[in-house]
């Protein structure tokens, strides 16, 4: 794979390459990007708008070249609970107030940080996502109304099956809108996994589209379909300034500090993902988490979706042959040339299929098979999956993650107190003497263990300190034994220790015999 060049500059040779990847990603995001706004409860154009800019600007901006940017499936819950909070109006001040944070981040260089996250907090936000989604987009595919709250939705999934099951004489025709939702679904999985593989360049998402419209009108079925406009312009409102009055509210800017945080974690770990997937140019973190905190605030202004880098897009990019960012912003073209020119064809879609879309996506993220991995790390891990995972689904995405995270620093403050202690006595000694045995990690934080072992020392009696099993020791605990030695000797008692062995268990000993490092200009104003 060559190497990414200019925005403005790309090789005849790689174009043609980009050209068909550009189609595919264009025919993968197109549904996906009508689903997803249904989900988050806004219109389908608000997606393909989203789309459009996530191709024609993060696209060329973009620091990950070969990812594609749009509306996530991982932010439709989080957009879904703000617009139920703050309502259609405020969303656009959420989503530039979070771009500007993304901006921000990427001038002070914390996209790596971004990254420093447990994968435990990980899997169990997709997994909380997924559940979400499929439970929130179940009502959708058999033209339901969903609930209020997720657990809301989840609870009322038995009721949803009698239903599509059992029709209600004269009601909604939700039997029929479940047929061409599972019809969706089945198909999706059918040509993934049997479609011969010179035809699978074609998307299981577009077949499973095109196959339920085609059933959908044929037999005219009275199910709900997708509502556009012919105008994509009206869709687009500018904030007014009552809207942006509301930036002093601190409910809305927390709501932007938690929209940055999740979209900026979804983008980066899917550009790290999207790495691995080829071997042209890596990404330049910082430079993508600067394109998409462009692209959300340009989507703020224009009342969209906000997006993120969406490892599933990208992954048909890269399979496709995609060699440089010229194929991202060539789908974003796409997507603005079909809604211009094609907005009757998005009114034959039901409203039923994107939710089956959505079921499946959900379905797909979830991925429970990530537990037994997670298992092989040990019982905190699975612990700190299910915490995530089960406070989203009762709470809120934020709040989940947020659990998440507090999971793992607790597991985190734990191990580094892992510090054991162990003294005996020997039988065979002339004198009375006792073994103390130090093993693991003995920080700040286990101070107050390690201070408590030593009080249990007899006074008068010889101690052989051990400590072959500690892996570190810092300044506070080394401070601590040297004290308790000195007033153990004054009570006519003797420690053996190998203080140089001992000391040698500390960062600062480790490290002290490193090569000189090279002078800086200020040591001309501070010498060392």
């Amino acid at each position: 794979m060559k190497s990414d060049l200019t925005p403005t500059h790309f090789p005849l040779s790689d174009l043609k390459h980009d050209l068909f990847a550009s189609i595919v990603v264009f025919f993968v995001a197109l549904p996906l990007c009508m689903g997803i706004a249904v989900a988050s409860g806004a219109p389908p154009a608000a997606g393909i708008i989203t789309g459009i800019i996530g191709g024609l600007v993060a696209g060329a901006l973009a620091g990950c070249p070969l990812q594609v940017s749009s509306p996530a499936a991982g932010l439709s819950v989080i957009v879904w609970q703000y617009i139920q909070t703050f309502r259609m109006e405020k969303l656009g001040v959420i989503i530039l107030v979070a771009g500007a944070l993304q901006i921000l981040a990427a001038w002070l260089q914390l996209g790596q940080w971004f990254r420093a996250v447990s994968p435990a907090v990980i899997h169990g936000m997709l997994s909380g996502i997924g559940m979400m989604i499929l439970a929130g987009q179940f009502h959708i595919m058999i033209d339901d109304a969903p609930r209020a709250t997720g657990l809301e939705n989840i609870l009322s999934i038995p009721a949803g099956l009698w239903k599509a099951v059992f029709p209600a004489e004269g009601g909604p025709a939700h039997q029929e809108a479940a047929a061409v939702g599972v019809l969706t679904i089945v198909t999706i999985i059918l040509w993934n996994k049997f479609a011969p593989k010179k035809i699978q360049v074609l998307p299981g998402v577009l077949v499973g589209v095109v196959l339920a419209t085609a059933v959908t009108m044929f037999y005219d079925l009275p199910i709900a379909h997708v509502k556009v406009r012919d105008d994509l312009l009206t869709i687009i409102e500018l904030p007014k300034l009552e809207s942006l009055a509301h930036l002093t509210d601190t409910s809305l800017l927390s709501a932007s500090l938690a929209l940055a945080f999740i979209a900026s974690v979804e983008t980066l770990l899917s550009a790290t993902a999207v790495d691995q997937l080829h071997s042209g140019p890596r990404t330049r973190y910082n430079k993508e988490l600067f394109s998409q905190g462009v692209g959300n605030a340009l989507y703020g202004l224009l009342g969209a979706l906000p997006m993120t880098g969406v490892i599933v897009r990208s992954s048909a990019n890269v399979q496709a042959g995609a060699q440089t960012r010229a194929s991202a912003i060539l789908h974003g073209a796409w997507l603005l040339l079909f809604v211009a020119f094609l907005p009757f064809v998005l009114r034959q879609i039901p409203t039923a299929c994107l939710g089956a879309i959505l079921v499946f996506t959900g379905y797909k993220l979830m991925n429970l098979e990530v537990i037994k991995e997670l298992r092989e790390y040990g019982r905190s891990e699975v612990t700190i999956y299910f915490g995530t995972m089960g406070v989203i689904v009762a709470t809120n995405l934020l709040t989940g993650v947020l659990v998440g995270v507090g999971l793992a620093i607790w597991k985190l403050l734990y191990t580094t107190q892992n510090l054991e202690t162990h003294l005996e006595q020997l039988a065979d000694a002339p004198a009375v003497t006792y073994r103390f045995h130090l093993m693991g990690i003995a920080t700040f934080v286990s101070l107050p263990k390690l201070a408590t072992a030593l009080e249990d020392v007899p006074p008068g009696v010889v101690v052989e300190m051990h400590f072959e099993s500690l892996r570190h020791l810092d300044h506070a605990c080394l401070n601590l034994l040297e004290s308790w030695k000195k007033l153990h000797e004054q009570k006519d008692g003797r420690v053996v220790i190998d203080w140089e062995k001992l000391q040698a268990k500390t960062y600062h000993i480790r490290h002290r015999k490193k090569e000189p490092r090279a002078a800086k200009w200020y040591d001309r104003l501070w010498p060392r």
